[in-house]
């Protein structure tokens, strides 16, 4: 294969990945806890964390529940005991893939603030 070739392939394959980038919400408000949910991943493949963004420094781990669409998402680890990792309390669930447009919600224990982000389908491919 010449190098042109080469080239072209090269440049095919990587403008056609149909990859969502990582995404993330969070509670808006300025006082109380602050509660996140990123997905990591591509696509409709994403690993869910949930992060509480300003415990106070005492709080060293708090269970933490993932919803999907409204209802308690059904996994082994759910509600899950989030631990401390710097100055956040977090938990990363493992790795699914979720119907396109799925809302997918964590909420902490004793926190009404609830923290949601949609599944993102996104075809960067150019034609």
């Amino acid at each position: 294969m010449n190098a042109a070739v080469a080239l072209a392939a090269a440049v095919i394959l990587s403008t056609a990945v149909p990859a969502a980038a990582d995404s993330s919400s969070c509670t808006h408000s300025f006082s109380g806890p602050q509660v996140c949910v990123r997905l990591e991943g591509t696509d409709v493949w994403a690993t869910p964390v949930a992060i509480w963004v300003n415990p106070p420094k005492w709080v060293r781990s708090r269970q933490v529940t993932l919803y999907v669409n409204g209802e308690r998402y059904r996994v082994a680890r759910n509600p899950a005991t989030a631990t401390r990792v710097g100055k956040t309390i977090s938990y990363t669930w493992s790795r699914s893939q979720w119907d396109p447009e799925s809302k997918i919600c964590v909420r902490f224990e004793d926190i009404d603030r609830v923290a949601c982000e949609r599944i993102k389908s996104i075809n960067r491919a150019q034609f």
